[in-house]
C-alpha cells in the first residue's frame, strides 16, 4: 500500500478534516482522477458510496502518485453512513433546484467549510457521473453548491469538478483567509449529520403527535423545516435545548405556574 503525502502541509489543520464523497460512481478511472485532484489542493480523506467498480487497477493507474489516497479510500453502502459524523456537508450539484435555497458560491462553500472544519468534520459530496445527486441524497446536506460554468457549454466531469472545488477548499485554508474564517466559527462544536437525523425524527414524531403534521397531507413540510435549521445552524449546545424542548412536549411536567393578577387571586392594590 502506497501512503499518501501530508494533506496538511503548510497549512492550518482543516483541510484533513474535509472529507471528499464520490456517490454511485461508475467509472474507476474517474475515482483515481478524484484522488489526484484531492492530493494535489492537500486533501486525502476520500470515502465511497456504493461504487460501481472498486478496488479497480484503473482507479490507482489513473491516481498519478496519489494510490495513497485511492487506497485508504473508505467504502459505504449510502451517503447517510458517509456523513453520519459530519457537523457540516455540502452537496455539489449543477440541476436547478425549486424548492430550497440558492446554491453557494464555491468560494462561500469553501470559506464555511474550512472555519467548521475547525471544530468538526465536513464531507463535500458528489453524485454519480450521469445522473448526479438524487432529491433524497440533497436533503442529507446541509447545502448545496454549483460551479459556475459557461451556460453554453457547462460540461465538467467528476474530477474536474472536485478540483474546482478542492482549489476553493485550499484558498480558503491560506493562512490570510483562516485568520478571518476561523473567527467565525461557533462557539460549541456543530452536532453531527447523525445527530440531526435524530433531532428530525423526534421533531417529526411530535409534530405528528400535535396534529400539526399531517401524515395523509404531509407536503413539503419537513423539507421546509430541514432547510430552516440547515440555515439557522444550531451548535450542539442549541441543538440538546431543542431536543429538551420537544421532550418537554413528549413528556410535559406538572410544573405551577404563577398566576397572574386577575387569574383568581387578590391583586396588590
Amino acid at each position: 500500500m502506497t501512503s499518501a503525502p501530508s494533506a496538511a502541509s503548510g497549512l492550518a489543520a482543516p483541510l484533513a478534516n474535509i472529507r471528499v464523497v464520490l456517490v454511485n460512481t461508475q467509472h474507476p478511472g474517474n475515482i483515481g482522477s478524484t484522488a489526484r485532484a484531492m492530493l494535489t489542493m492537500g486533501l486525502s480523506e476520500l470515502v465511497l458510496v456504493n461504487p460501481s467498480r472498486f478496488p479497480h487497477p484503473q482507479a490507482r493507474m489513473t491516481a498519478a502518485h496519489a494510490e495513497g489516497v485511492v487506497d485508504g479510500a473508505r467504502v459505504v453502502a449510502t451517503l447517510g453512513e458517509a456523513i453520519a459524523d459530519c457537523g457540516w456537508v455540502a452537496a455539489s450539484s449543477a440541476r436547478p433546484r425549486h424548492l430550497g435555497d440558492e446554491p453557494l458560491a464555491p468560494w462561500d462553500m469553501a470559506t464555511r467549510a474550512v472555519a467548521t472544519a475547525s471544530a468538526a468534520k465536513v464531507a463535500i459530496v458528489f453524485g454519480c457521473e450521469r445522473t448526479g445527486l438524487t432529491n433524497e441524497e440533497l436533503q442529507l446536506c446541509h447545502a448545496v453548491t454549483m460551479i459556475p460554468t459557461n451556460p453554453g457549454y457547462s460540461s465538467l466531469n467528476l474530477s474536474q469538478a472536485v478540483q474546482v472545488l478542492a482549489y476553493e477548499l485550499r484558498r480558503a485554508a491560506l493562512p490570510q483567509a483562516t485568520s478571518v474564517a476561523g473567527r467565525q466559527g461557533p462557539l460549541y462544536a456543530p452536532p453531527s449529520t447523525q445527530e440531526m437525523e435524530h433531532f428530525y425524527g423526534h421533531l417529526e414524531r411530535i409534530l405528528l403527535s400535535t396534529g400539526f403534521l399531517d401524515p395523509a397531507n404531509p407536503r413539503l413540510l419537513m423539507r421546509r423545516l430541514r432547510q430552516f435549521f440547515n440555515r439557522a445552524a444550531p451548535d450542539r449546545n442549541e441543538l440538546n435545548i431543542l431536543r429538551g424542548i420537544l421532550t418537554s412536549i413528549e413528556k410535559p411536567k406538572n410544573r405551577r405556574v404563577p398566576l397572574e393578577p386577575g387569574d383568581g387571586m387578590p391583586s396588590a392594590d
